[in-house]
């Protein structure tokens, strides 16, 4: 059987004619790694779903209403509120937004250890203590602020120092010299001058 449109490069043109996307320039080595993902999603999927998949399928449905009617909202009026508080750029802002959204989602996917709530079964389950996980998202929310702090700085020193009027117009004299083709003379000491 002979599909229209297959020649010689009998892979890209069987992927054309199914309307597959073409992989021109990827590596085999990604296709592999795809399908080892999907794969391991898979079993991942299927060892979860075969203890107790009703309460596994009622937590994300949960989780998608909690999200579109509560959380959404919640984070929204904050970032309002951030916004309305900090007479700043988005730019600036987002330096609120990227600390607490990561902040947030770690306390939704870890938030039963990090209120105590499951501190029996995971040391039942584990051997380990509970007690780690509040303190520890502490301080990752505070580094991840402190970090986005430390960024905004630099980037505001930057700024700064990029506006300063000497930087400005030794990078014009700079981008003018290069346009015409001048070369400065090297820096060092001074010859002595002929009369």
């Amino acid at each position: 059987m002979r599909f229209p449109g297959l020649r010689r490069d009998g892979v890209r043109a069987a992927g054309r004619c199914f309307g597959l996307r073409r992989l021109d320039g990827e590596s085999p080595l990604r296709l592999v790694l795809l399908l080892c993902s999907f794969a391991l999603t898979g079993y991942a999927g299927v060892r979860l779903l075969s203890g107790d998949w009703f309460g596994i399928a009622l937590w994300f449905a949960g989780a998608a209403v909690l999200h579109d009617l509560v959380l959404l909202p919640l984070y929204a009026l904050a970032d309002r509120a951030v916004a309305a508080v900090l007479p700043a750029p988005a730019r600036w802002v987002n330096h609120v937004r990227v600390p607490a959204f990561v902040s947030g989602v770690l306390l939704l996917v870890w938030f039963p250890l990090i209120l105590g709530q499951q501190e029996r079964r995971y040391e039942n389950a584990t051997g380990l203590s509970a007690d780690v996980f509040w303190p520890r998202w502490l301080l990752i929310t505070a580094v991840l602020f402190g970090a986005s702090a430390l960024w905004l700085v630099i980037r505001m020193a930057l700024r700064g120092w990029r506006r300063r009027p000497g930087a400005r117009r030794g990078a014009a004299e700079a981008a003018a010299a290069a346009s015409a083709g001048e070369r400065k003379p090297p820096a060092g000491p001074a010859g002595p001058s002929r009369p």
